[in-house]
């Protein structure tokens, strides 16, 4: 057995969505080693740590265990009452420094007698598990070779239950785990694979060969087109997201797959929701169950958005009741309320989380189970685990030390920044420093592959441009591996802020892409260094539609989403030391960064009462890296303090008070510093980073 032979299982199995969610299912590998202690063999088990995904596993990412001492618990096991003790005795069976956490699923792997063991959860193979007729199904499709395990919590019993039907039947090549998945094992890792595919391509032929053509009942609510839907859904989006973001601010991911709109389309959709998922792992994502629209998509807008309100208070006291039913002295507190799956006929879901991530393979889950439903109802009766056994896995104790030991959230984790004039200089940087500090970014610009290009640095990419706009509105592909695709952290989209039907467009692809905005940086400008009487009425209106007018129609519009999420946010202004400074040959620009401050104090006085803080800052001198000094307009002013074009940053020091150059990364600091908490109370400000030129000093 070699350690390669195992990542290359787990790569290919967990790669492919049929077979597992992201971060689900879990496979091992047994063999002997020397033992660098006693010199003598050892056997030891790889198998993928707490957490880890099978399609990304890496060799740290395993777990190394001695199977002696594994296998040892078993005579000091105290019984399913106190079975959560054994994943801390675990660590006792580590060899040297033992790679990873070990997993709740370690025992099923250690205690099979098995050279290899995949533990999974594909659709195919969950919707027999959640059928209602379940064992009968397993064993009419696989007879003796494949076994039927009742649901039981995952666990050192769940293990020892499979150990001894494995024993009873040397036959059986895997089993179907009542509630949950499947696992499977071979003599070699090719021959688990193969009996893992198996199960789960023999459980999806059945599935498509003897199943009903419609399980999820009639079509009553057929699907507008794509256009009609998506504009929809961006509309109703920052009201979702503002809803479920009562207790703790979310990000949101929008789908419209086909499974999703067929599901919703049909008849059965509210019962077969209102039963919830069932594995383990989708409902720890997507919570007990979803909230669901109960109008047709011919209701107006005014009555869904007025439905989803009241259906959201009823989900928040339906989901307390639900803990109060379930809750025990030593459970943990309740997380919050709020749903973490949206569904609205005619529009798709609506998927939320902590982050893009999170958001978007929530969403993923969802699809996963409504693949069940459809699988199980086809064949039998969808029939999940109780509601008492979701409680038991929401609210396991290990699953909270699994929060408990999740880095600190950034700053700015949750928040949605949309930056104009982010494909360069101040743009690019501040776009930068708000996704360091965790935001999500819609990097926004006329030049849309300077956006894309940083976009792409953003998401970890910067030799793959992203596509423009809004990503994985479509759903998951068949192929594609689940929970690492799409731009988790930035979109790049194309944008002339002069025009409102663009800015609009903008504003939508932001919404669509991560749920609404609460960060707007209006960054977008240029200027042509002209003298009065060389100032043409085209160069004034050049200037005044894209930094006035440029920077009303962004604050208006984003200002639309701000309000229906009522959740606060930030407005910020990258203006300039010329708002308040006169300098020469430079009439057009002056006045419309001056136009820009006042529109800083103007909205603020206007949004405070909504939790909108409205700030500005001031830059000057920054050369380096600027679209707009890049463009013509350093050369110009070069001109004007007769010095060389490549010296200008130096100039521009050498006149400031502190002597140090102004660059971008300066300016980005200053919008974090505004937006990052510690000056939540502050609002109407405009900060300015010019390295101190007292002719700009505000009074």
């Amino acid at each position: 057995m070699t350690v390669t032979e195992l990542l290359d299982r787990a790569h290919a199995l967990g790669s492919d969505p049929r077979n597992t969610n992201f971060a689900g299912g879990n496979a091992s590998a047994k063999g002997v080693r020397r033992d660098p202690v006693t010199g003598g063999d050892v056997e030891l088990m790889w198998v993928k740590g707490s957490g880890g995904d099978l399609g990304t596993l890496t060799e740290d990412g395993l777990a190394v265990l001695r199977l002696d001492r594994l296998r040892a618990l078993a005579g000091v096991y105290p019984g399913v009452e106190r079975e959560d003790e054994m994943v801390a005795a675990f660590d006792f069976c580590l060899h040297g420094k033992g790679g990873a956490a070990p997993s709740i699923d370690t025992a099923m792997h250690g205690l099979l007698d098995a050279p290899h063991v995949d533990h999974l959860h594909p659709d195919s193979g969950i919707a027999l598990a959640t059928a209602a007729d379940g064992p009968e199904l397993t064993a009419r499709i696989f007879g003796d070779r494949v076994l039927w395990v009742p649901w039981r919590r995952p666990g050192f019993q769940l293990g020892l239950d499979i150990a001894a039907l494995q024993a009873a039947n040397p036959q059986a090549i895997g089993c179907v785990l009542g509630g949950h998945g499947i696992t499977a094992w071979g003599a070699t890792s090719k021959e688990c694979q193969a009996n893992s595919l198996e199960i789960i391509r023999t459980a999806q032929r059945y599935i498509d060969e003897h199943g009903k053509p419609e399980p999820f009942g009639p079509v009553i609510h057929p699907s507008p087109p794509a256009t009609e839907r998506r504009a929809r859904a961006a509309a109703l989006f920052p009201l979702v997201r503002g809803l479920c973001s009562t207790d703790v601010r979310q990000v949101g991911h929008y789908t419209d797959s086909p499974e999703v709109l067929d599901f919703l389309a049909r008849a059965e959709h509210p019962r077969l929701a209102a039963l919830g998922t069932s594995c383990p792992d989708h409902f720890l994502r997507t919570k007990v169950a979803p909230l669901v629209l109960d109008l047709p998509p011919t209701a107006s807008l005014d009555e869904a958005m007025a439905r989803l309100r009241v259906l959201h208070a009823e989900y928040r006291d339906r989901y307390a009741a639900y803990y109060r039913r379930h809750a025990v002295p030593d459970s943990p507190a309740m997380r919050g309320a709020d749903p973490a799956i949206v569904l609205v006929p005619g529009v798709g879901m609506f998927s939320f989380g902590k982050d893009k991530q999170t958001a978007r393979v929530a969403g993923e889950f969802y699809v996963n189970a409504v693949n069940v439903m459809r699988g199980a109802e086809a064949v039998s009766t969808y029939a999940p685990i109780p509601e008492s056994e979701k409680f038991r896995i929401e609210y396991w104790e290990l699953e909270e030390a699994k929060l408990r030991r999740l880095p600190k959230a950034k700053p700015l984790a949750g928040r949605v920044a949309l930056v104009t004039g982010g494909g360069s200089g101040i743009g690019a940087a501040t776009a930068r420093r708000l996704a360091a500090e965790g935001a999500c970014v819609v990097v926004a610009d006329r030049d849309l592959a300077a956006a894309e290009k940083v976009a792409a640095e953003l998401n970890g990419h910067p030799h793959l441009p992203p596509a423009a706009g809004v990503p994985g509105a479509a759903g998951p592909s068949a192929v594609e591996p689940a929970g690492r695709r799409g731009a988790d952290t930035a979109v790049a989209v194309a944008v002339d802020v002069t025009s409102e039907e663009q800015v609009v467009a903008c504003v939508r692809q932001a919404v669509l892409a991560f749920g609404g905005v609460d960060l707007i940086v209006n960054n977008a400008g240029l200027s042509l260094s002209r003298s009065l009487l060389d100032t043409t009425l085209d160069d004034w209106n050049l200037q005044h539609d894209v930094m006035a007018r440029g920077s009303f129609l962004v604050s208006r519009e984003t200002a639309r989403v701000l309000l229906l999420q009522d959740i606060g946010g930030d407005i910020v202004y990258i203006s300039s030391k010329n708002a308040v400074f006169a300098g020469p040959n430079n009439l057009a620009y002056g006045a419309a960064k001056a136009d820009q401050a006042h529109q800083v104090r103007l909205l603020a006085a206007e949004l405070g009462a909504h939790g909108i803080r409205v700030n500005g800052v001031n830059p000057d001198g920054v050369v380096r890296g600027s679209g707009i000094f890049a463009s013509g307009w350093g050369a110009n002013r070069a001109a004007v303090y007769g010095v060389e074009e490549e010296k200008l940053g130096e100039f521009y020091a050498q006149r400031t008070l502190l002597k140090r150059e102004v660059l971008p990364e300066h300016i980005a600091a200053a919008v974090f510093a505004l937006t990052g908490g510690d000056l939540s109370l502050t609002t109407g400000l405009h900060i300015p980073v010019d390295a101190g030129v007292a002719a700009a000093f505000l009074r």
